[in-house]
């Protein structure tokens, strides 16, 4: 009769799985601190720098999330 041992050894995903959450998590921390900064700068321009830009006030949200997006 033959007997079969498995003597390999399984390395645990899990320090992996929460390594790449707390890099989620710091990524989102990152995107919302450009969102943020980004809108700021934006609520202090006057409506004559917006139109010389040609944007308006109810274009901040699309683009702060456009360079939110852009962090890595």
């Amino acid at each position: 009769m033959a007997y079969f041992t498995d003597t390999t050894a399984t390395v645990s995903t899990q320090p992996r799985r929460i390594a790449a959450m707390f890099d989620a998590i710091g990524l989102k921390m990152r995107q919302r601190k450009v969102y943020r900064q980004t809108y700021d700068e934006l609520c202090t321009l006057t409506a004559r720098d917006l139109a010389d830009l040609g944007f308006s006030r109810g274009d901040f949200r699309r683009l702060s999330l456009e360079a939110a997006e852009m962090v890595k």
